[in-house]
């Protein structure tokens, strides 16, 4: 009996770390080429982000902005919401938990570096989640020796679910920062 419950629980434990670490995936490059690099510049790319359950961003704008046409301030206001909490707030969260998590400076995120290494977050898929359930993202992070533009590491993560701060989150932004942060602590586990 007690053979069969340590199998199980055994099995368990390494199908959940089997596809914990399956999170992410490689697609160039290793991390081992990142070992020697303490600092790198940031950029965000939203370029071809996708909206879970819509054919495009402008359609998921479109439909939230309808929701509120009973008053056309507040849907102009989610519109460039929408747009001014990527740098006001989802950046800075990226930012701020990659260099919180190594407090010694292991590595840095800079803004003002002379650094020749780029992280490139290029946001592909998005989930803003709802009061009850945390929002979603996934990414492709490039990472790039900007001397001679040779990615040294292109990393995808897919459908990250974001750390919830409390039990229920109104605000939308709120929610997707936490996906933010969850993103940036999936890559700081691989980096350290």
């Amino acid at each position: 009996m007690y053979r069969k419950l340590k199998l199980i629980i055994i099995v368990s434990i390494v199908f959940t770390s089997f596809s914990y670490s399956q999170r992410y995936k490689i697609y160039e490059g290793s991390f081992e080429n990142l070992n020697d690099i303490k600092l790198f510049k940031v950029e965000f790319n939203y370029e071809n982000i996708q909206v879970h359950g819509f054919d495009s961003e402008e359609d998921f704008l479109k439909e939230k902005m309808e929701k509120r046409k009973s008053d056309p301030e507040k849907a102009a206001n989610f519109r460039r919401d929408w747009f001014l909490n990527r740098e006001k707030y989802y950046n800075p969260a990226f930012v701020n938990y990659f260099n919180n998590y190594f407090k010694k400076g292991e590595r840095k995120i800079v803004a003002d570096s002379d650094s020749q290494y780029l992280m490139k977050v290029n946001l592909t898929w998005i989930y803003p989640g709802y009061a009850i359930e945390p929002a979603k993202l996934s990414a492709t992070i490039d990472f790039i020796d900007t001397s001679n533009s040779k990615k040294l590491l292109v990393i995808h993560f897919e459908k990250v679910i974001g750390i919830e701060k409390k039990a229920i989150e109104i605000n939308e932004y709120e929610r997707v920062i936490g996906a933010f942060e969850k993103l940036a602590k999936n890559l700081v586990i691989q980096l350290k």
